[in-house]
């Protein structure tokens, strides 16, 4: 059996999207929590402060400031399978680049693990100087 072009281009397009569905949400455990704190700490923190209130040594170098979990809404949602397509894509105008470089498991274990510092910065108030406005 012989396709054609149109159709060769439609299978390939269906391929394309099949595999750039992300694979479905791991199971949250306290090892997928603490592999997002470890990854957290290697490629967040340094923008977004240890507890997730947008006090990193970076932040007063950035312009828009790094989001306070805390506070305000997140640009494309703050429930885990929206923070991990953020993780993939990146936030344009913002230094919030796409973590690409990432397994997929090891971006959902940073979306647990920042939607758990959301809970607590938000429990525990906005951090003292630190971006209390809604930031991406």
């Amino acid at each position: 059996m012989r396709l054609s072009t149109r159709s060769a281009a439609a299978v390939a397009a269906l391929l394309v999207c099949v595999h750039a569905r992300a694979a479905a949400p791991p199971k949250r455990t306290p090892e997928l929590l603490e592999k997002g704190r470890v990854s957290f700490k290697l490629n967040c923190a340094s923008c977004h402060g240890e507890t997730g209130k947008g006090d990193g040594v970076s932040a007063q170098a950035l312009d828009p400031k790094p989001r306070n979990f805390a506070v305000g809404r997140f640009k494309y949602g703050a429930k885990p399978p929206q923070i991990f397509a953020t993780l993939g894509k990146g936030i344009p105008g913002t230094a919030m680049i796409a973590f690409t470089q990432l397994p997929d498991e090891e971006r959902w274990a940073l979306a647990y693990y920042v939607s758990e510092l959301r809970g607590r910065a938000r429990a525990a108030g906005p951090a003292k100087g630190g971006a209390a406005e809604a930031r991406p």
